[in-house]
């Protein structure tokens, strides 16, 4: 599942509650951001233990990435990302959460990270068996105190 939208709308909101119910349900789920993804699978691979913590994110029934494209990526991590995503091929359940508007911005956003993942996102067949795309065309949510009005 992608929770694509603006930020502030309630993706990785979304994607805690949805990694959350996975968990009461018997499923292992587990959460990071896209950036600590890549961090730690690099610096694995720094210390010659890549394939070992490639096993914390391809292990869980449920992955919940969030983030993805918030902050740009160079080629090894948009690689680090695509590893990931491979290697959990019909073995469990992804949801991403992107700041991408919609799935066309994803697009782009992907030629920017990587001609591979461009191309999975550009083909005509999903990277995935069964995949869900949810846009959000929410305002952002404003947090702070309710007016007087509203109490």
């Amino acid at each position: 599942m992608i929770l694509l939208g603006p930020p502030g709308v309630g993706k990785s909101h979304i994607g805690i509650a949805l990694g959350v119910a996975a968990t009461a349900a018997g499923y292992r789920t587990y959460f990071t951001s896209a950036a600590d993804m890549v961090q730690n699978l690099q610096s694995a691979h720094l210390e010659g233990s890549a394939l070992y913590k490639m096993r914390t994110y391809t292990g869980p029934s449920v992955l919940v990435v969030d983030e993805l494209g918030y902050l740009p990526m160079d080629q090894a991590s948009a690689n680090w990302i695509f590893q990931v995503v491979t290697r959990r091929y019909d073995k469990g359940s992804i949801v991403l959460t992107s700041t991408a508007g919609s799935p066309i911005g994803v697009r782009s956003s992907l030629t920017r990270w990587s001609p591979q993942l461009s191309s999975t996102a550009s083909s005509t067949t999903p990277p995935c068996s069964t995949s869900v795309v949810a846009a959000t065309g929410l305002e952002p949510i404003k947090m702070g105190r309710p007016s007087k009005t509203n109490q």
